[in-house]
C-alpha cells in the first residue's frame, strides 16, 4: 500500500493543507511532505495520530478500495500461451470480481479447456473466425461465426472448438469467474 498517497488523498478530501495537518498532529510540515511523497515512513503511533485527525480508523485507512481502477490497457493484460490457443486475461485479478472477461485465440482445430458444470452463465462474442460451442455431456454443438454471440448456462460441461479454416478470436465473459 502507498501510505503517503493515501494520507495525501485523505488530507485533500478533508480540505486540509499540509500546515493544517501539521499543527493538528504536532508534526512538522516537512515530515508530512516527505511522508506524502513516500520519502519517509511513519511509526504506527504517528500514523494513528494522523488518521485520527483525518477522521478514520487505522483499519479503514488500510482497507483496500474495491475496483478503483476502471480502465485497463494492454500493459495490464496477462497472456497465457498454450500450444493451440492463448488466453488473454483482460482484467487483472478478476477472480475477485463477479465476472471474468478473457480473450481466447484458437488456432485451427484448437480447443479451449473443458469448462466443468458451474452455477453461472457465459457470454461470448466471436471477433474473428468460426467456433463451435460443444456440450460435452450430450455431444451437441452450435456453430458461432464472426460477429455472432453465444450465451449459455454453466450447468453442463462444455468447451469451444475452432473447426474453421482460420484462427478464431473470442471475447468470453463468465460469471462467476471460472477461468
Amino acid at each position: 500500500m502507498d501510505i503517503g498517497k493515501r494520507v495525501k488523498q485523505l488530507r485533500v478530501k478533508n480540505g486540509l493543507t499540509l500546515e493544517d495537518l501539521a499543527s493538528r498532529t504536532e508534526l512538522t510540515k516537512g515530515f508530512l511532505s516527505q511522508l506524502e511523497r513516500d520519502l519517509t515512513s511513519p511509526s504506527i503511533s504517528t500514523l494513528e495520530d494522523i488518521v485520527e485527525v483525518l477522521g478514520i480508523s487505522l483499519a479503514d485507512f488500510f482497507k483496500e478500495e474495491i475496483n478503483d481502477k476502471i480502465v485497463f490497457t494492454e500493459q495490464d493484460y496477462f497472456v497465457d500461451e498454450k500450444e493451440d490457443m492463448s488466453i488473454t486475461y483482460l482484467v487483472p485479478n478478476s477472480q475477485k470480481n463477479e465476472m471474468d472477461p478473457i480473450m481466447i485465440t484458437l488456432q485451427i482445430n484448437g480447443k479451449s479447456q473443458e469448462i466443468l458444470p458451474h452455477k453461472g452463465q457465459e457470454f461470448g462474442y466471436v471477433i474473428a473466425g468460426k467456433i463451435s460451442v460443444v456440450n460435452i455431456e450430450n455431444k451437441s454443438s452450435n456453430v458461432v461465426k464472426k460477429g455472432e454471440t453465444f450465451y449459455i448456462k454453466g450447468d453442463a460441461a462444455h468447451q469451444i472448438v475452432n473447426k474453421g479454416n482460420s484462427v478464431a478470436k473470442v471475447l468470453w465473459i463468465s460469471t462467476p469467474p471460472i477461468f
